[in-house]
């Protein structure tokens, strides 16, 4: 069921048909694998469609190699939210020592400003007594929507929130990178 209560149709009825052939014809016997990581890595990164196969073929990733972690801007925003949560059990659960936060060039998610997506939720037909709502509630739009200007300054916050947080085990390297999202080259972030 869609969103308004009704049944799927268009995008996710292809998806649909494509996961029934998928599943018929045993295509995901390739895949198999456990859920512990083999390269003992996960990878926080932008959720840009760019990155969807560039990352992993970038990284020399296969499936069942690393714990990947999309989220926009490949931001750890919040040191109790769920990409720290993911990192953690990443950790602390299924054996993975090294962490790799991984942003990109051009990213959609770096100029975003709250105004602008409080606009595009009106366009889209989110009432203002909704907004409103959520502003009661505590949400600051400026603050959680707006995007981050400098891509490096993003990752070294983010590699920093990881490697200070609390409850983070001390035995766990993190590194920061901004991947060219056309070659897929991989640039250091000191």
């Amino acid at each position: 069921m869609d969103q308004a209560g009704g049944t799927e149709s268009g995008t996710i009825d292809s998806v649909l048909a494509h996961n029934r052939a998928f599943v018929a014809g045993g295509e995901f016997a390739r895949y198999a694998t456990d859920k512990y990581p083999d390269k003992k890595l996960a990878v926080v990164s932008c959720m840009d469609t760019r990155l969807t196969e560039l990352l992993a073929a970038a990284l020399g990733l296969k499936n069942g190699d690393a714990k990947i972690i999309k989220v926009a801007g490949a931001e750890v925003a919040h040191p109790f939210g769920s990409v720290m949560r993911s990192l953690l059990i990443a950790v602390c659960e299924l054996g993975v020592e090294d962490i790799m936060v991984v942003a990109h060039t051009n990213c959609g998610a770096q100029h975003m400003s709250g105004a602008a997506m409080i606009d595009s939720m009106r366009r889209l037909g989110v009432s203002d007594e909704r907004i409103e709502f959520a502003r009661h509630c505590g949400i600051d739009f400026d603050r959680w929507l707006a995007g981050f200007g400098d891509t490096e300054e993003s990752v070294r916050k983010s590699v920093d929130l990881i490697l200070n947080h609390p409850v983070m085990p001390p035995h766990v390297r993190v590194a920061g990178f901004v991947m060219d999202s056309v070659t897929g080259e991989l640039v250091p972030v000191a």
